[in-house]
């Protein structure tokens, strides 16, 4: 089997269910294992696929994302090509699409204990005892957070972070905020995600300014959006957060 996936916590989910030579496209985003981000041939970005190039590698099987890649492309890969799409917006979706996966590529017995571990380590987690009002950002400028219909919603609730963002804006996927907008929230908790933006010190200092009784944190963003094997390590993360809040 031929497989290109465009799916970056995916792309790493197929390597712990012992796939190698298989997989013979990523993107320049599955940076999970380092070994396949520096050998695998790269198909483009999730949103920007290099079309032509995966026609050329001639895959059995395209990992996709509803979220995540465009529907043209989508529609397009699906003209040529047997492609999985996978649409994971909150815990109830995560197992059984990982299993959908899994069975897709041969590996339905290599899954069971991959599953395993992620089910434990998010089972072993130990939430806030009381909930704390938090913002999610994902980008700066414009100012963008995430809204109640997303994975990283999901992960919130889990720990007891309650979504303040819904009190300003309706979107539920991810709204674009002012900064009035945030000092409208007045949240407990801000939270500025290492990734897709790349928040820094400096922007820690800004909105520690803009929001002089918020507690502002930078999280590792793959911790709460990749939905693939990289939830077995998010236990050990939030307890690190924790002890900080």
């Amino acid at each position: 089997m031929r497989i290109v996936s465009l799916v970056p916590s995916l792309t790493e989910y197929l390597f712990d269910l012992g796939l190698d030579a298989e997989v013979i496209g990523i993107t320049k985003f599955c940076i999970h294992p380092e070994k396949w981000f520096r050998t695998k041939e790269r198909v483009g970005g999730t949103k920007t696929a290099n079309l032509d190039k995966i026609l050329k590698l001639k895959p059995d099987l395209i990992v996709a994302n509803k979220e995540e890649n465009t529907k043209e492309d989508i529609l397009f890969l699906q003209e040529h090509f047997e492609v999985i799409l996978t649409d994971i917006n909150n815990q109830e979706d995560l197992i059984p699409e990982l299993k959908k996966l899994a069975i897709a590529v041969n590996k339905e017995e290599a899954a069971k204990k991959v599953v395993a571990e992620i089910t434990a380590s998010l089972n072993e987690i130990s939430p806030l005892a009381e909930p704390k009002k938090t913002v999610y950002l994902i980008w700066n400028d414009p100012i963008m957070a995430v809204g109640k219909q997303t994975f990283i919603h999901s992960m919130l609730e889990l720990v007891n972070l309650r979504n303040g963002v819904h009190e300003v804006v309706s979107d539920p996927r991810y709204p674009s905020l002012t900064s009035s907008d945030l000092q409208k929230i007045n949240p407990e908790l801000l939270i500025l995600s290492s990734e897709p933006y790349p928040f820094k010190e400096k922007h820690l200092l800004h909105f520690r300014k803009l929001l002089p009784t918020t507690q502002v944190v930078i999280a590792d963003g793959e911790m709460f959006s990749w939905y693939g094997s990289r939830l077995k390590y998010f236990n050990a993360h939030w307890r690190a957060l924790k002890s900080t809040l």
